[in-house]
């Protein structure tokens, strides 16, 4: 009786043991929330709503991870500000008067300059290649490159600058970012936007389990975002 009564509680502790490694292994095994940004640095509505989505990036700190994705608003567009200034000019003083964000329109004047948003994009997603927490810092450098301080956004050297002022190896990133990888990685994020319905810039989607949840397409302030996002991950 003293054996069996011995097999029994190694036999629970054994059961109870499985059970607990069981729980532990399904924990582990349970996704983080992915909160997707699509976005393109070009994107005038995307500069204008990047004050808001800083605001959300710090609210899911730690609840949800970040993956920033290239739509591509105008890769490989021919059109030069010749084509597009007047337009551009009335879309950013909507962006400027709803968001708060400044603009400078000299850029708008030079009419040579070709936009097409594919470096712009390829420069963020080379940051995010030589260090993952650089891709929402390196996207609104070059929001303010652009939109701001009017650099060119055809011209590498100003993105190598750029990286340059997040201590980034300029020599390193400059290579990187002329490479086909980079040029195919882009076109990933482009096909990544399209396969997932992604018609507009910017759009937040979350990613809670298995399903999907689309939190805006289009500007939106962050206090609306961070609560939708809430009350998903509380269900």
């Amino acid at each position: 009786m003293l054996i069996d009564s011995i097999l029994r509680s190694v036999k629970r502790t054994l059961v109870f043991a499985f059970l607990f490694i069981f729980s532990q292994i399904k924990i582990m095994a349970q996704e983080k929330p992915i909160l997707f940004y699509f976005g393109d640095p070009m994107c005038s509505w995307c500069y204008g709503f990047s004050p808001e989505f800083g605001k959300v990036a710090e609210a899911v700190k730690g609840i949800a991870d970040i993956r920033l994705v290239m739509g591509g608003l105008r890769p490989y567009n021919t059109e030069t500000m010749a084509d597009l200034g007047e337009f551009l000019t009335h879309h950013w003083d909507d962006v400027g008067r709803r968001s708060g964000q400044p603009f400078r329109f000299d850029i708008l004047q030079k009419q040579d300059i070709v936009y097409d948003t594919e470096p712009a994009c390829r420069a963020v997603v080379t940051a995010a290649n030589m260090d993952s927490t650089l891709a929402f810092p390196y996207f609104k450098a070059v929001q303010t490159a652009f939109y701001f301080e009017n650099k060119d956004p055809n011209l590498t050297k100003n993105f190598v600058e750029l990286a340059g002022t997040f201590n980034l190896d300029k020599k390193v990133f400059e290579k990187l970012f002329e490479s086909e990888e980079m040029k195919n990685a882009v076109r990933e994020d482009f096909a990544t936007a399209a396969e997932m319905g992604v018609r507009g810039f910017p759009t937040v989607v979350l990613k809670n389990g298995d399903d999907f949840y689309l939190l805006t397409n289009g500007y939106a302030l962050a206090e609306g975002i961070i609560e939708k996002i809430t009350t998903i991950i509380d269900r």
